[in-house]
């Protein structure tokens, strides 16, 4: 379960975005957890697409595995917190679409940059930030 912490970063990222965006309106900041949850349930669900989807990203830490879990957290946060009866207002959509972007891809951002300036050799600087294309490179032919 190597990607676990990924995992943990991620929630504790959007239990701040929550707990940010109920002070920010004057709102009870302990009831944050009514505004994560959806978020939250569906983080799970993105850091389960990217662990499943073929030729998936390979490391949590990578911003292509960021990406996926991004774009499925804001989209099924949303889509949860409509199911719920709850609302899901354009700034709201904008708002939470860029603060989980900064959130969620941020740290893995700054992870590629703190790794390629220790000079990693493990793998190639493309391959370390995610951006390595994970596909096998097709000739028409069989592979050898």
């Amino acid at each position: 379960m190597r990607f676990l912490p990924a995992l943990l970063v991620d929630a504790v990222l959007v239990l701040v975005f929550a707990a940010i965006g109920r002070a920010s309106h004057q709102e009870d900041p302990a009831g944050f957890l009514l505004t994560a949850w959806p978020f939250l349930v569906a983080l799970l669900l993105g850091h389960a697409a990217a662990l499943l989807l073929p030729g998936r990203p390979r490391r949590p830490w990578s911003l292509s595995w960021g990406a996926v879990v991004w774009a499925v957290t804001v989209v099924g946060g949303m889509l949860l917190r409509l199911l719920s009866g709850d609302t899901a207002e354009v700034p709201f959509i904008i708002v939470a679409t860029l603060v989980l972007a900064v959130f969620l891809l941020g740290w893995r951002g700054l992870t590629a940059l703190v790794r390629r300036s220790r000079g990693h050799r493990g793998a190639a600087p493309a391959e370390e930030d995610g951006f390595a294309s994970e596909e096998q490179p097709r000739s028409g032919g069989s592979a050898v």
